[in-house]
This record gives structure tokens, C-alpha cells and sequence, in this order.
């Protein structure tokens, strides 16, 4: 630095810069470890900013140089930097260009301490990204205000990012839930309908195939006049569990599409491919649940823009009543 930080000749007897004795600061909020960054190519700059900033409690470190700045940031970051601009090899503009090229570093508020009092100096300064800028010579009050209030903005931006991310998590809660089937678990009817489209519609882009596996429960009969819903939905979610972990490809989907009738996508999956998972989930299903059967209808198709998706589903549903009629317990394609 050209200009030295003031301070009072009792202080540093070597200065022979002048300074107004400040006051006694006011008390402030207690820091915690607060890490505060010093750069100034002057020494007895650091040891006074030094000596007032860890009076309130911070814990600083300090920087003769740019690249020194640079490699301290790299192993330890602090939560402030107070920049000098006049330094050799390296000035303070560059630093905090530096620093605000990088993800790691770039949300560290830098506040610049200059003896450059011009209008242009400021602009630059925040130009390459610096919060505040402080000019030489300046009163220790003021750095101590200044300080503080960048390090409340930081408390305040982290506390909103965290608040963001929170609701962030919230909302996809949210989406997870309004697609789920209350009693099965499983996904409901609209997150069918919504995925079964995307699913035709990149078929169609990929030209690979698609298969739509309905199933119904063979004389489920909790439901209505005597019977034990309670019962029923403990029933239907065992069953639902045992689908999902026998259909288990990345991209397939279980849903709950009916009252007793479960409707699964199979994305990429040729008929041949799809009856052998519909016969090992019926066997599975036998074996879990001794009572119940089920009537498993399937259509496989390659989709193509002149079909159309509900041709498609009325397919499937065709084949599972097809498979009901003959007695249930069986696969039909």
C-alpha cells in the first residue's frame, strides 16, 4: 500500500502518519470465531487491524501479498477478506477477480481499504466484485460498523439459502406425495396417466417399444356391503410392495389404476420380455398372498404418430377382461 493506515504515534511510534485517537468502539454483537482475511503489503497496517479486530472477538489471519491472499483462501477460507489495492505484483483488483472466478471462493464478501479515494477506484472495486470500500485514512469505528454489517448481510444470505434449499426439499416432498397412492404406496392414478404419455411420446422419438401391464385381483371382495376395508387396503399395500420389488427396471413404473387394479409400465420392454415378468409377478403374488390370483392383461406395442395412446390402453384393458373371462389366474396378450 502508498498510504498507510492511520494510527496514533502512542500506538506505532514508527508511523509517520497522523490519525484522529478514535473513541472506545461500542461494544458489539459477540462473533464467535469469525475468520476475517487481512491483505496489506504494509505490516504495521495488519498488526493494527489485527490488534482491533481480535479485541471484538475475531479470529484473523493475515497477507502481505496477492498470491499469499490466494493460497491462504486456497487451505483456510475465512467468512471475510479486507482487501488493500496498492501491492506489488499482484493488486487487489486481481485478487478479487480471482477469487470471484472461483465456485469455491466467489461468495466471500471482499471489502476493499485504499488510500485510492478517486470515483473511478470505488466503481472498479466493485466492479470485480467487491461489497464495500473503505478509504484511507479511516477511523477504526468504522471498519468495526463495516465489518459487522457484511458479516450480518452473509448470516442473512446463508440463512435464505438455507430457508431455500428447505423449502426446495419441501416442495419436492410435496410432489413425491401427490403422487403416491395413499394406501398402497405405490403411484396413483394421475402420475400414470402423466408418466404413461411421456413414456409413448419417447418411444415414438427413440422408436424403441413400450408395454402396458394390467392387473386385477381375482375375487377381492373387501370392499362394499360386509365386507373389512381395513383389511383390504393391508392386502392391496402387501400386494403393491410385492409388484415393486419384482418389477424393479430403472425406468418402470407400479401404479395403483383401479380399486383392486394395479397398472404397470414398462418402458423399452418387448411383449416376450413382458410376459416372463408377468409370470414370475403372478407366481410371486400366489406365493406372498395364498388367496388371491390375478388376471394380468398386456400390450406391447412400438409406438408411432399415428396411433394413438388411448388405442393403446384400450388394448391392455381388452386383454385383461379377456384374461378375467377365462377364468382368472392366467397371463393374456
Amino acid at each position: 500500500m502508498r498510504n498507510t493506515t492511520q494510527t496514533s504515534s502512542a500506538h506505532n511510534p514508527s508511523s509517520n502518519a497522523s490519525i484522529e485517537a478514535p473513541p472506545p468502539p461500542e461494544p458489539t454483537v459477540p462473533t464467535g470465531k469469525v475468520k476475517i482475511l487481512l491483505v496489506d503489503d504494509q505490516p504495521q497496517n495488519l498488526r493494527l487491524l489485527t490488534d482491533v479486530l481480535e479485541e471484538q472477538g475475531y479470529e484473523v489471519l493475515q497477507a502481505l501479498n496477492g498470491n499469499v491472499a490466494l493460497q491462504a483462501v486456497s487451505l483456510d477460507q475465512p467468512q471475510l477478506i479486507l482487501l488493500d489495492i496498492q501491492m506489488p505484483e499482484m493488486d487487489g483488483y486481481t485478487v478479487c477477480q480471482k477469487l470471484k472466478a472461483d465456485p469455491s471462493t466467489q461468495d466471500i464478501p471482499v471489502v476493499f481499504v485504499s488510500a485510492l479515494d478517486e470515483s473511478w477506484d470505488k466503481v472498479k472495486a466493485f466492479s470485480v466484485g467487491g461489497v464495500d470500500y473503505i478509504t484511507k485514512p479511516f477511523k477504526v469505528v468504522e471498519v468495526l460498523a463495516r465489518v459487522q454489517n457484511q458479516l450480518k448481510i452473509q448470516q442473512l444470505q446463508q440463512a435464505l439459502k438455507t430457508q431455500n434449499a428447505q423449502l426446495h426439499q419441501a416442495n419436492l416432498e410435496l410432489q413425491r406425495l401427490a403422487a403416491l397412492d395413499d394406501v398402497t404406496q405405490v403411484a396413483n392414478r394421475r402420475r400414470f396417466d402423466a408418466y404413461l404419455l411421456t413414456s409413448w411420446h419417447e418411444a415414438i422419438q427413440d422408436q424403441h417399444s413400450l408395454t402396458l401391464m394390467l392387473c386385477q385381483l381375482d375375487h377381492f371382495n373387501f370392499y362394499g356391503s360386509g365386507g373389512n376395508s381395513q383389511k383390504g387396503d393391508q392386502y392391496l399395500y402387501r400386494i403393491a410392495q410385492t409388484i415393486k420389488q419384482t418389477v424393479h427396471g430403472p425406468n418402470d413404473l407400479v401404479c395403483r389404476y383401479g380399486t383392486f387394479t394395479f397398472a404397470i409400465v414398462l418402458p423399452q420392454q418387448t411383449s416376450a420380455q413382458a410376459e416372463a415378468i408377468a409370470q414370475e409377478l403372478s407366481k410371486q403374488v400366489k406365493e406372498g398372498e395364498e388367496t388371491f390370483s390375478f388376471s394380468i392383461g398386456l400390450a406391447s406395442i412400438q409406438p408411432t404418430s399415428d396411433i394413438g395412446i388411448e388405442a393403446f390402453i384400450e388394448a391392455g384393458d381388452r386383454n385383461l377382461q379377456q384374461a378375467r373371462n377365462n377364468g382368472g389366474s392366467c397371463v393374456f396378450t
